[in-house]
C-alpha cells in the first residue's frame, strides 16, 4: 500500500508550492480567469469555497467536441459514469453513485440541475450545445442541495442572456454517420428584458452492427434540445428570470453482445428515449436594505422509455436451449419544486462579526409512475407490471460565512428535510415509508495570500430511503419460493447518510502564470445502499440493501499552468481508497473489505493547449483510468484505460473551423459490465458480458459567432 506516502508527498508538495505565493506583494488577476461558482447561496469565486469543485468552460467543453454531459465527465478527478443506457445517465462521484434503474425508483446519490431545474435522473437531457459552464461540486451537498445530492452535484448553466445582440451558429459531422448543429441567439426584447434561445440536433448511427438484423443503427442517437432564458425587470424592485427547456431524444439501446464485440444478434432491439418539458421562474424582490428574497417554481414533466431484447439473441439460435423475450420499461414523471430565500447582499454585524448569510424552505415533489411490458417467466405469458409512487419533500435550510478577521473565515450550513413516500402497484404492494433527515456543513477558512486560502471543511449529506417492489411483489414467484423470506425481509430500506472530512489549498499566482487547488477528504458512509440481484434461471430480481458502512478516502488536485503566453498546460487529478463493510449477497459472497462498484483508484486528465499563430490554436489532452468493479454483488472488473484526444483549429474573423479526434488509439473502454448465463450455445455458463464506450472518432466542426 501507498497510501501514506502518497499524502505525505502531496502535503510536502502543497506547502512548496504555497510559499512563493505568499510573498507577491502585489498580484495582478487579469492573466488568469477569477471563476465565480453560480450554484453558491452567495456569489464567491471557484477559490473562496471551501469544498472541492471542477469548473468546466465552454472553452473546455469545446475542445473535447463534446455534445453531452458525458463527453467531459473524464476530464473530472473522481467522477465515473456507468452504461447500460444510450448515454450517460448514472454518474459516480468518489465512488458513490446509482449504476443503472430498471423496476423500482431511484434516488439519486449525484443530482443534476440544469439552469437550476433538478433533472437529477435524468441524464439524457443534458446536451452541452450553448452550455456557459459546467460546474461539479464533489462530496456531501445535501446542506445547500437537499436529497439529491448525497455524493454531489453537477449543474449545467445556460449561456447568459445579454442586452446586446449575440449568437453562435454551429455545424459538425463525423464518423459513424454523426450529424450535429446548433442555433443560439440572443439580446434585448425592449420591454420583455434580455433574452438567449438556442435549439440543437444531434444524431448518430451508434457504435454497432447488428448482424442478424444486417443494420448498423441499432444504437442510433437521435436527440433535440431547446432552450430559452429571460431576464425581466418587471419594476424597480422586481425582477424575473424565466426558463423554459424542451428535450426530445429517440435513440436506440443494442450495446451487448454474446461474444463481447460490437456485433449483436437480437432480433428485437431496444429503445432509450426522453420527451421532456420544464420551466422555472424566479422572482428576485431587491427594496430591501443589504438583503434580497427569490421566490422560485419549477416543473418538469418528463416521459421515458427504456427497452432492451432480454434475450439478446434471435429465434432459431439454439432449439431446445433458447428463449426469447423483451422487456419495456415507460415511466411518466412529474416533478414540482417551490422555494423561498431570503439572503444578505451586504454584509451585516452578527455576533461582532462581519456576516453574509441566507435563509430558506423548500418544497420538493416527485411524482412517478411505470408501466412495465415484459414476459412473466413464473406465469409463462406477457405481463404488465405498474406502480405509482408519489414522494414529498419539506426542507428548511440557513448557511452564514462569518468573517472572523482580516484572514479566517467561518462557513456553518444546517438543512432540516423530511419526506413521506407512498407506494403503490399492481401486486398489492402498498407501503408508506418517510424519514427526517439532517445535513449541513462547518468550514474554515483561511486565506494566506490574495486569492488563495487553506480550508477544513466537515459536512454531513443524506439519500432518502425507500421501497423494494419488485423483491415484495415477486417474493411468491415459484422460481423464487426457496428465498421467499430473504425478499420479503428487504421490504423497504433505510436513508443513508456520508458523513465528509476534507482539507484543502487553492492557490492563484498569475505573475507565475499558475492556478491550483488540491484536497484531501475521508468519507464514512452509514447504512450504505447497495444494489443486489437474485437469479434464478430466468427470474431476476434486483433490489437496494443497506450495508452496515463504507468508508471511501482520497485526493483532488486541478493544475492550470501558463507555461507561455502561447502554451498552457493543465490536468485534474484523482486517487480514490474504497471500502464496503457488511455486505453479504443473497448467494453467500462476503464482499466486506473489497473496494466499491465503479471507484476506480486512479483516474487523470492531463493535456495541452496553445496557439500557433494568430489564426491557429491547437489542444492535445488524455484520459487515464483505473481498472474497477462493475458491481457490489459480483467480483468482475473493467480494465483500465488511456484515451487520447486532440483539436486543431482554424480562426479567422467570426469563423472557427476545428478538426478534432477522440480515442484516437480506439481502445476499447468498458463502461458497464454483468456476470450472469445468457448465451444458449453453451447451455448458460456464466459469463462477463461488457459494454464498451466508444470507439475513435473524428470529424469537422464549425463555429460562427456573432
Amino acid at each position: 500500500m501507498k497510501r501514506i506516502p502518497l499524502i505525505s508527498l502531496l502535503f510536502g508538495s502543497t506547502v512548496a508550492a504555497a510559499t512563493p505565493l505568499q510573498q507577491d506583494s502585489s498580484v495582478d488577476s487579469s492573466t488568469i480567469e477569477v471563476i465565480n461558482v453560480s450554484a453558491d447561496f452567495q456569489q464567491q469565486t471557484l477559490n473562496e469555497i471551501p469544498q472541492s469543485i471542477a469548473i468546466l468552460d465552454a472553452e473546455a467543453i469545446e475542445q473535447r467536441n463534446a455534445e453531452h454531459l458525458q463527453g467531459v465527465l473524464n476530464a473530472v478527478a473522481n467522477v465515473n459514469f456507468s452504461g447500460g443506457t444510450s448515454t450517460a445517465r448514472f454518474i459516480q462521484i468518489r465512488g458513490i453513485g446509482e449504476r443503472s434503474q430498471f423496476v423500482d425508483a431511484v434516488n439519486p446519490s449525484v443530482g443534476l440541475l440544469i439552469d437550476g431545474i433538478d433533472y437529477s435522473g435524468l441524464g439524457a437531457a443534458a446536451s452541452l450545445f450553448d452550455i456557459g459552464k459546467v460546474e461539479v461540486f464533489r462530496g456531501p451537498q445535501s446542506g445547500r442541495f437537499g436529497v439529491n445530492a448525497l455524493a454531489g452535484m453537477i449543474v449545467l448553466d445556460s449561456e447568459t442572456p445579454t442586452e446586446m445582440t449575440t449568437g453562435e451558429f454551429m455545424l459538425s459531422a463525423a464518423n459513424y454517420d454523426e450529424y450535429r448543429g446548433g442555433l443560439a441567439i440572443g439580446g434585448n426584447l425592449g420591454a420583455l428584458g434580455n433574452a438567449r434561445f438556442s435549439v440543437s440536433k444531434f444524431a448518430n448511427d451508434g457504435f454497432t452492427e447488428n448482424t442478424f438484423l444486417q443494420r448498423d443503427d441499432t444504437e442510433k442517437r437521435d436527440e433535440l434540445a431547446v432552450r430559452f432564458g429571460l431576464e425581466s425587470e418587471l419594476t424597480d424592485d422586481w425582477r424575473l428570470n424565466s426558463y423554459l427547456h424542451h428535450i426530445n431524444t429517440d435513440n436506440g439501446y443494442d450495446a451487448f453482445s454474446l461474444e463481447n464485440n460490437r456485433e449483436t444478434l437480437s432480433d428485437e432491439p431496444g429503445t432509450d428515449a426522453l420527451q421532456s418539458t420544464a420551466v422555472r421562474l424566479v422572482a428576485t424582490y431587491g427594496a430591501l436594505d443589504d438583503s434580497e428574497i427569490q421566490l422560485s417554481v419549477s416543473q418538469l414533466n418528463a416521459d421515458s422509455e427504456y427497452s432492451f431484447d432480454e434475450d439478446w439473441t434471435y429465434v432459431g439460435i439454439a432449439p431446445g436451449w433458447e428463449y426469447s423475450s423483451f422487456d419495456a420499461y415507460f415511466r411518466d414523471r412529474d416533478d414540482t419544486t417551490l422555494e423561498a430565500r431570503w439572503r444578505s447582499t451586504e454584509p451585516a454585524n452578527l455576533f461582532g462579526y462581519e456576516t453574509e448569510w441566507t435563509a430558506g424552505v423548500y418544497y420538493y415533489r416527485k411524482q412517478e409512475q411505470l408501466v412495465r411490458d415484459y414476459f412473466n417467466w413464473d406465469l409463462g405469458q406477457p405481463s404488465i407490471f405498474e406502480s405509482e409512487q408519489d414522494r414529498n419533500h419539506w426542507a428548511i435550510y440557513g448557511e452564514l460565512i462569518q468573517q472572523l478577521d482580516k484572514r479566517w473565515s467561518l462557513l456553518t450550513g444546517l438543512r432540516l428535510e423530511q419526506y413521506d413516500t407512498d407506494y403503490q402497484d399492481s401486486n398489492a404492494v402498498n407501503e408508506q415509508p418517510n424519514d427526517t433527515m439532517v445535513g449541513g456543513t462547518l468550514s474554515l477558512r483561511y486565506q494566506y495570500a490574495p486569492m488563495s486560502y487553506w480550508y477544513t471543511t466537515l459536512s454531513r449529506g443524506y439519500k432518502a430511503g425507500g421501497v423494494n417492489g419488485e423483491a415484495l411483489g415477486r417474493a411468491k414467484d415459484q422460481q423464487l419460493q426457496e428465498i421467499e423470506d430473504y425478499l420479503l425481509e428487504r421490504a423497504t430500506f433505510k436513508p443513508e447518510i456520508l458523513w465528509n472530512l476534507e482539507s484543502g489549498v487553492k492557490w492563484m499566482s498569475p505573475s507565475q502564470g499558475l492556478s491550483a487547488q488540491v484536497s484531501l477528504f475521508y468519507n464514512q458512509r452509514d447504512d450504505v445502499q447497495l444494489k443486489s440481484w437474485v437469479n434464478r434461471d430466468q427470474s431476476f430480481v434486483g433490489f437496494l440493501e443497506n450495508a452496515a458502512e463504507g468508508t471511501n478516502y482520497g485526493l483532488e488536485a486541478e493544475i492550470d499552468w501558463r507555461i507561455t503566453d502561447n502554451l498552457t498546460a493543465f490536468s485534474s487529478l484523482g486517487w480514490l481508497e474504497t471500502e464496503i463493510d457488511g455486505f453479504t449477497t443473497e448467494d453467500g459472497q462476503d464482499m466486506s473489505g473489497r473496494d466499491q462498484a465503479h471507484a476506480p483508484q486512479y483516474q487523470a486528465n492531463v493535456g495541452l493547449r496553445g496557439q500557433l499563430s494568430e489564426h491557429w490554436e491547437w489542444s492535445v489532452q488524455g484520459d487515464f483510468k483505473d481498472s474497477f468493479y462493475f458491481s457490489n454483488s459480483h467480483n468482475q472488473q473493467a480494465e483500465s484505460s488511456a484515451l487520447l484526444h486532440a483539436q486543431l483549429s482554424y480562426i479567422w474573423q467570426n469563423w472557427q473551423i476545428s478538426l478534432w479526434g477522440r480515442n484516437l488509439t480506439d481502445e476499447e473502454t468498458e463502461i458497464r459490465g454483468f456476470y450472469f448465463g445468457n448465451d444458449p450455445r453453451d447451455e448458460y455458463v456464466t459469463e462477463t458480458y461488457l459494454q464498451y464506450g466508444e470507439p475513435r472518432r473524428y470529424g469537422i466542426t464549425a463555429h460562427y459567432r456573432f
